[in-house]
């Protein structure tokens, strides 16, 4: 905890640049779905803000690459690495990012009906398993696209692997990192007031809180430090 909050005070301003940087990517997507509730356009808005989630996987493996920079000491102008990151991961994240919307919003949806309805246990088990293993295995995906060259279809492999095989890392991330949202989307549209919170720290701050978690067997299995190290001694060298 206490370094945490070290970070928190010297890294504060780039954690809301991370942040106002990953809203520019995901608020039209997120504002079309808000629209699909409070609208008569219902499912056209819903559909439309599934393709204005194009951008959000890559926005996700930016945000992280950033983060972990940071917690590393490495890190540069966060504006710069930020969009650096975003264009080269975009078209490799944009599928899974999509998905990881779409679960999201499906699960607004059901959590919402839940609220409104009599639901059995077992359903609402069910439903909070998937999104248990779902949020576990998500940030491996995109962790992997930033630092990673591999195919998606490995990476997803691997990530089902390393959070599975770290299973205390991966799910305590998950819970750190996911417990506003839950109390967020739970309550939604109602909590549609504090929405300014989330857009100044609420991203940035979950998956730092995440990446405190998974960052250390991402980092021995693929030696990301080390082999970033060593590029930056080659290139001092030339």
């Amino acid at each position: 905890m206490k370094r945490f909050l070290l970070f928190i005070k010297g890294d504060f301003w780039d954690l809301i640049k991370l942040n106002l940087l990953f809203c520019v990517a995901a608020l039209p997507s997120i504002a079309l779905f808000i629209l699909s509730f409070i609208s008569p356009l219902g499912v056209v808005a819903l559909v439309l803000s599934l393709a204005a989630a194009f951008p959000i996987g890559g926005a996700c493996s930016a945000c992280l690459f950033c983060i972990a920079a940071l917690l590393r000491g490495a890190s540069g102008d966060v504006w710069h690495d930020f969009l650096r990151k975003l264009k080269e991961n975009i078209k490799q994240a944009s599928i899974p990012g999509v998905l990881y919307t779409g679960f999201i919003y499906l699960q607004v949806f059901l959590w919402q009906s839940f609220t409104l309805s009599d639901t059995s246990i077992g359903w609402l088990l069910a439903t909070a398993l998937s999104l248990l293993v779902f949020g576990m295995v998500a940030p491996y995906v995109f962790l992997q696209i930033a630092y990673i060259d591999l195919k998606t279809s490995k990476i997803l492999t691997n990530s089902l692997l390393l959070s599975f095989g770290n299973f205390g890392r991966s799910i305590l991330g998950f819970l750190c990192s996911g417990i506003v949202w839950f109390v967020f989307l739970l309550t939604f549209p109602g909590s549609l007031p504090f929405s300014p919170l989330l857009l100044i720290l609420g991203f940035s701050v979950s998956w730092l809180m995440t990446l405190l978690c998974i960052w250390p067997p991402v980092n021995k299995q693929f030696a990301i430090e080390e082999t970033l190290n060593s590029r930056h001694e080659t290139s001092d060298d030339t």
